[in-house]
């Protein structure tokens, strides 16, 4: 029987772009796929004569020979270049539906050798918020995997060399049939390697690494935060077989301040102040994180819960030069345990103050007076 026009069977005319050819394909393909429609050879002959018009109009060479000489630019060879002749289209579906679907429908590439990377690790660091404001320098100590100093990593017995895999040929993938397809997996053999160890190195059993006590000078920069994640690249367990290193997480964990309260880089400090000093005004000096001191005046007539906003004395940020603020509020005390003497001295002050020294006082009593008249 003769052949269908290629853009007839993908429904297509000869002005179409290759998106649109892929396009239709694509739905053709889905449709007729074998997988879906098994034992129906009807469905099995459309899956192929589509996928036959896409590989030729796919290619703009094939696709110039087919428009100029039609099936005949491939018939015996012919076409030049462009021909393929009596080419073995099932050989190629692999590469079709994995360009359209990855590797679920055909395969995937022929990669010869499968990941042997090694895992990350992590490492839980604590320090003081002190610590986090400097930065500094600390030596960790932790289990691992380490190149195997005796093959250098191979697996291999020195003196030897991994041969190829006898079950994939030292391909990675191997290759079984399932109906019309034929598909294409990492071989199980190898796990994609290509290559078995034929003379295991008796330090590692043939893995290429080994157990090992590691300690390592790392380096925390100001300003980090509780929770911050440093990466320290190549510093995880070795990879099986000379694959490359995994990485170290470090995970910082910044403990609580007795006095002082974070909030990104903004600090927070909380000052008694006596009743008197409140009410008369002083000056205090305050902690900063640094180690030194900081001087704020407190105004006459300061109220409990008052900040006071203290520029560049917070935390430094991690990426630049700049500081955030210490912010520090004032919390008037009430004094306990009074003698006689502050208590007859506090019944005069009682005696002799009046509503306008206490406004919050008198607006109070206001608005209570006037709910109750209400």
């Amino acid at each position: 029987m003769a052949k269908r026009d290629y853009y007839e069977v993908l429904g297509v005319n000869k002005n179409a772009s290759a998106d649109q050819i892929k396009s239709a394909y694509r739905k053709l393909a889905v449709k007729f796929h074998p997988d879906k429609n098994k034992g129906d050879k009807g469905a099995e002959e459309k899956f192929k004569e589509a996928s036959e018009a896409y590989h030729v109009l796919s290619n703009s060479e094939r696709k110039q020979n087919y428009d100029n000489f039609g099936h005949a630019a491939f018939e015996n060879g012919g076409g030049g270049r462009g021909g393929f002749g009596n080419f073995d289209f099932s050989n190629h579906f692999s590469d079709i539906f994995e360009d359209f679907f990855g590797e679920g429908f055909g395969g995937g590439r022929r990669s010869r050798r499968s990941n042997n990377r090694g895992s990350d690790l992590r490492y839980d660091l604590s320090i003081s918020l002190e610590e986090a404001f400097s930065g500094k320098k600390q030596d960790i100590k932790f289990s691992t995997s380490e190149k195997c100093d005796t093959c250098s990593g191979s697996g291999s017995k020195p003196g030897h060399q991994a041969g190829a895999c006898s079950m994939c040929g030292g391909h990675g993938q191997v290759r079984s049939s399932q109906g019309f397809f034929t598909v294409q997996q990492t071989c199980p053999q190898c796990a994609g390697a290509g290559e078995e160890i034929t003379h295991p190195c008796s330090s590692c059993n043939g893995q290429g690494k080994k157990q090992a006590s590691k300690r390592l000078s790392v380096t925390i920069p100001k300003g980090v935060d509780d929770g911050t994640r440093i990466r320290l690249s190549g510093k995880g367990e070795a990879g099986s077989r000379g694959g490359s290193s995994g990485d170290l997480y470090l995970f910082i964990n910044v403990h609580s301040h007795e006095l002082f309260k974070r909030s990104d880089e903004n600090l927070f400090f909380e000052c008694p102040v006596s009743i008197a000093d409140a009410a008369l005004g002083t000056s205090i000096e305050i902690p900063t994180i640094d180690g030194g001191k900081a001087k704020i005046k407190i105004p006459a007539g300061t109220q409990s819960g008052k900040q006071f906003r203290l520029r560049g004395k917070g935390m430094p940020y991690m990426r630049g030069n700049d500081f955030g603020d210490l912010y520090v509020q004032v919390n008037t005390e009430v004094p306990i345990s009074l003698n006689k003497e502050q208590k007859e001295l506090l019944e005069k002050f009682r005696e002799i103050e009046n509503e306008k020294s206490n406004p919050s006082i008198r607006k109070f009593f206001q608005k209570a007076k006037s709910f109750w008249k209400n």
